[in-house]
């Protein structure tokens, strides 16, 4: 199990520097998914959201503060990259998904630790 939950921390980590090149490249190095802007957005942030409320259950009211200030951080240095822009509505976008998914996936793996330590062992 830690080697699982190691391995979703790396994963969460890895999201989290991907967000921040895709926000910093110019707009034609971004890949397109044909999905709206908003909707990419949320899901690019409630997937890292979920990888960390996995992965950091333990602190996730901490972990879920952090990321929404890494989602503000993100649509700041947007202000100074050339072609690129922030929104408010990008903001409230991320970091409602990032709570959310934290918060979810932190619950879920709370619930699911108390289910299994029932359960008897092989």
């Amino acid at each position: 199990m830690k080697t699982l939950v190691l391995t979703i921390r790396i994963g969460a980590w890895l999201l989290v520097i991907l967000i921040g090149v895709l926000s910093v490249v110019p707009v034609w190095a971004r890949p397109e998914t044909g999905a709206p802007h908003s909707f990419e957005h949320f899901a690019a942030f409630f997937v890292t959201g979920v990888a960390f409320g996995i992965g950091f259950a333990d602190r996730f009211v901490v972990t879920a503060f952090l990321l929404v200030l890494y989602s503000g951080l993100i649509e700041i240095v947007q202000r100074f990259v050339p072609e690129r822009h922030s929104r408010l509505s990008d903001f409230i976008i991320d970091a409602a998904a990032v709570a959310i998914g934290v918060t979810a996936a932190a619950m879920a793996t709370r619930r699911l630790a108390v289910l299994t330590e029932h359960l008897p062992r092989p």
